[in-house]
């Protein structure tokens, strides 16, 4: 059994990439299902997107689709991680895009300037009427600290038995009750979103909209009856 912790191994995840892969995996064996040989893209499948685009993916890209890139329910329950033959440069040729809101009001990227980081920061460009004013904004600082991301998202977005969302203001009595993790603020320089951590549950606290995940069915009605929120089921 996995001893897996979501707080305390997030630190060593954030500032060191094979360490965020082992979060991953631990995360998928404690709170989903192990990751499995079959789970990952093939490299013949990400040489082909490289060869199709003319670029070179950055290492820590090659790692996490070969780790996870066929484990849809990691990465793909509300918004959409492309698959290698589905990346594009945008239209202005200035990033590869890898992964897309489920509406298509944003997009998340490398700069085609980073690809020959190892790790590089990931942004974000949002669909705009003024076409003119979108910006590939910065959103997180690496690539491997974004897979984390999208799978603790993903994960409390999903359409499960054990997944619930309401409306919750008291953003104190979060701090109160549960344990902050100590993820970046995002997106790059703003407080953004906050993940919280208590007994078999995962929050996602979005400007008082929670998303929650729970190891089980008892710890999901334990935290209902902890906080009174506008729960949807």
């Amino acid at each position: 059994m996995s001893s897996f912790d979501l707080v305390q191994d997030l630190p060593a995840a954030l500032a060191d990439r094979a360490a965020a892969w082992a979060y991953i995996r631990g995360f998928a064996e404690t709170w989903r299902t192990p990751l499995s040989p079959g789970d990952g893209t093939p490299e013949a499948e990400l040489t082909a997107a490289e060869e199709a685009l003319a670029v070179r993916l950055p290492v820590a890209a090659r790692e996490a689709y070969t780790l996870f890139g066929r484990r849809f329910d990691l990465h793909s329950n509300m918004q959409h991680l492309l698959s290698p033959g589905e990346f594009y440069v945008d239209d202005r040729k200035e990033a590869l895009v890898f992964r897309e809101e489920n509406q298509g009001v944003a997009s998340w990227g490398v700069l085609l300037s980073d690809l020959d980081q190892a790790d590089p920061p990931v942004r974000m460009r949002g669909d705009l009427a003024d076409k003119d004013a979108e910006r590939w904004e910065p959103w997180l600082g690496s690539f491997s600290v974004s897979c984390i991301e999208i799978v603790l998202t993903e994960a409390v977005l999903a359409d499960d038995a054990l997944c619930d969302s309401g409306d919750y203001e008291d953003g104190d009595e979060l701090d109160r009750r549960f344990t902050r993790l100590p993820f970046p603020g995002y997106p790059e320089g703003e407080p953004g979103p906050a993940f919280y951590a208590g007994s078999g549950v995962l929050i996602w606290d979005t400007d008082g909209w929670l998303c929650v995940r729970a190891q089980d069915e008892e710890a999901l009605d334990r935290l209902r009856a902890t906080l009174d929120a506008d729960w949807l089921t």
